[in-house]
């Protein structure tokens, strides 16, 4: 219905789904997320003549960065606040729905496809790939990925229908908790943890509740020894030439992590893959079995 609702009004709508919670993939109206980046968002608004909030905030970027626009707001954009908190939403979007019905267009469906499975060398771009080649139907992936995670979206566009937790804001270690939350909500569904290595060092704990609850959670764990996001964070704010000790603050080889031996120490059992062929036979094998697992992806920075 939100769909139905942007296509006829030309209008990009933004609700309380929207980013947290996004429900996608095959026979599912399309319904892009905002790009993490100022610029790339602003893209995505550019020509936008009509927004609709529902129960959310007008769009802004994640940080102040010098010289790059905070305010999402497309010149020229009429901004409609629909509901605020505490409001009805449900009723108000179905309001709404009610308002354009005469002129309410056909959405956008997404087709089923997959990615190949990848070969060769794992890389983040691979890890993505398998994703979306090996999502269970009715899956729910609770995205911290950060740099390494880039390409899921689009990887598993076309995957059976699943639901998509996205990062809330701008502080690290929510996805294992959230993946927990959501294995809790809804026993009866595989979540998928899409967890980089700096972030999950912060929430790690979260493993020893899934095994001592026996949730089915797999995580993906994207091991590009560093704080990439930061280290990108660091050049966008203006920091030019950060020096040998910034750059150290942010890496994670010295020393290397084992986060096999880590969540087998919690009480979940745990992989490593450095291949294409590894990571895709071992998350296949973490998808089918019940109970937590983690499946550890060594991959190269995209930074």
């Amino acid at each position: 219905m939100v769909a139905d609702i942007a296509t006829a009004t030309g209008a990009t709508l933004l609700g309380e789904t929207f980013p947290a919670r996004l429900e996608r993939g095959a026979g599912r109206p399309v319904v892009d997320r905002l790009a993490y980046l100022a610029e790339f968002a602003a893209m995505q608004l550019g020509g936008v003549r009509h927004l609709v909030l529902v129960d959310a905030a007008s769009p802004v970027s994640f940080f102040a960065y010098p010289g790059k626009p905070g305010d999402l707001v497309p010149d020229g954009c009429t901004v409609h606040r629909v509901a605020d908190a505490g409001d009805d939403v449900l009723a108000a979007v179905t309001e709404l729905a009610d308002l354009v019905s005469a002129a309410r267009g056909t959405a956008v469906h997404q087709q089923a496809v997959r990615p190949d499975l990848p070969t060769g060398p794992l890389t983040a771009q691979g890890v993505c790939q398998a994703l979306g080649a090996l999502l269970p139907d009715g899956a729910i992936v609770s995205d911290e990925g950060n740099t390494s995670g880039l390409f899921a979206p689009g990887a598993t566009a076309g995957a059976p229908p699943h639901d998509w937790l996205c990062l809330s804001g701008g502080a690290i270690g929510q996805g294992l908790p959230v993946a927990l939350g959501a294995a809790i909500a809804e026993p009866d569904r595989r979540v998928i943890a899409l967890e980089a290595d700096g972030s999950a060092l912060y929430t790690l704990q979260s493993w020893w509740t899934m095994a001592r609850e026996g949730l089915d959670v797999t995580t993906i764990l994207l091991n590009n020894r560093s704080y990439a996001v930061l280290n990108m964070e660091l050049d966008r704010v203006g920091v030019a030439g950060p020096g040998p000790k910034a750059r150290e603050m942010l890496d994670l080889s010295r020393p290397s992590i084992d986060f096999v031996h880590l969540a087998n120490g919690l009480g979940v059992e745990a992989s490593r893959a450095e291949t294409a062929e590894a990571f895709s036979d071992q998350l296949a094998r973490a998808l089918a079995t019940p109970g937590p697992s983690v499946v550890e992806a060594v991959i190269p920075s995209l930074l």
